[in-house]
C-alpha cells in the first residue's frame, strides 16, 4: 500500500490525484492519493501533524520554496535551485527533492528536443529555477524574464554551465531570438505577451500551465504556426519520476507515460 497526496493552495483543479491513481492501477499496486489544500505558511504544521499518514507528498504552489524550511534531508539539486516539489520517505528518513527539472527534460525529449541553443524562460519563481537548473545541461544560453530583479541571483545560482542573462519584464519580447520559450508564470500572467508572437514563429513554446487550456499565449503561438507543449507533459513526467523514488521495483516508464498521457488528455477534454 502506497500513500501519497498533493499539497498546495488552491488545489481543487489538480489532476495529480487522477494521474497517480491511474499509475497505481496500471502498475497493479494498491495505493491512495488525495489533494489537500495547504495554504502558504502552514506546511510545517501540516507535515509535523500528518506526515505519518503518507509515504510521499507532491508540492505545488505556493509551497515549493516554503518546503526548504522544513527539518528534512535536502538533496544538492534542490539546494541549488532552491525549490522542491517532492517529499518522500526512505526508511525513517524524509527527503526533499525536485522532479520538476527531470520531468521537464523528459517532456522535451519526448517532443524531440535534446539540445537547445537559446531559451527564454518567462517568470522567475520556483518552477523557473527548476527549469533553469535542468536546461543548464542542454542549453547554450538561458535567458529569464521576470518582473523584478529580486530573484535574479537565485536564478543565476541554479545555472553552472550555460550563459545566463536576466531581463526585466517587457510586453513585446523578441520571441524569434530563441529556440524554446518556457512560460512558468501563473495562469493569465503572460496573456498580454500574445501580441508579441510573430507570424511563422519557429520557436517551441512550453507552457507549464495545463488548466485553463489553451492559454491565450499558447493559442496565439499555435495560430501563428509555432509548436506548443502544455503542462500536462510536465505533470506526467515529474509524476513518473516521483513514483520512481518511492516504488521498490522498476517499471516500464515508456508504457506508463503512454497510458497516463491518454488518461490525462481524456480528463482535460
Amino acid at each position: 500500500m502506497i500513500r501519497g497526496a498533493v499539497l498546495g493552495s488552491p488545489i481543487s483543479h489538480s489532476l495529480s490525484p487522477l494521474m497517480h491513481r491511474a499509475a497505481y492501477d496500471f502498475l497493479g499496486i494498491e495505493g491512495s492519493y488525495t489533494a489537500i489544500d495547504v495554504p502558504s505558511g502552514t506546511l510545517e504544521s501540516f507535515f509535523r501533524d500528518r506526515c505519518a499518514q503518507f509515504d510521499y507528498l507532491s508540492l505545488t504552489m505556493p509551497l515549493k520554496e516554503e518546503a526548504l524550511s522544513l527539518d528534512l534531508e535536502i538533496d544538492s539539486l534542490t539546494q541549488r535551485i532552491q525549490s522542491g516539489n517532492t517529499i518522500y520517505k526512505a526508511g525513517d528518513c524524509w527527503t526533499l527533492t525536485s522532479t520538476d527539472g527531470s520531468g521537464f527534460l523528459a517532456a522535451l525529449a519526448h517532443a524531440g528536443i535534446s539540445k537547445v541553443d537559446s531559451v527564454l524562460i518567462l517568470g522567475a519563481g520556483g518552477t523557473a529555477r527548476a527549469v533553469s537548473g535542468a536546461l543548464d545541461s542542454i542549453a547554450r544560453e538561458i535567458h529569464v524574464m521576470g518582473r523584478s530583479s529580486v530573484r535574479q541571483s537565485a536564478l543565476q545560482s541554479a545555472i553552472t554551465q550555460a550563459e545566463f542573462q536576466y531581463h526585466r519584464w517587457v510586453q513585446r519580447p523578441d520571441f524569434s531570438s530563441y529556440d524554446v520559450v518556457v512560460n512558468t508564470t501563473p495562469a493569465g500572467a503572460a496573456d498580454l505577451l500574445a501580441d508579441a508572437v510573430p507570424s511563422g514563429i519557429a520557436a517551441t513554446l512550453f507552457d507549464v500551465i495545463y488548466k485553463p487550456w489553451p492559454t491565450e499565449l499558447a493559442q496565439r503561438w499555435s495560430d501563428r504556426g509555432g509548436k506548443v507543449l502544455n503542462g500536462l507533459e510536465l505533470l506526467l513526467y515529474q509524476g513518473i519520476d516521483q513514483l520512481s523514488l518511492v516504488l521498490d521495483s522498476p517499471f516500464d516508464r515508456l508504457a506508463l507515460a503512454d497510458h497516463l498521457r491518454s488518461v490525462l488528455q481524456k480528463a482535460d477534454h
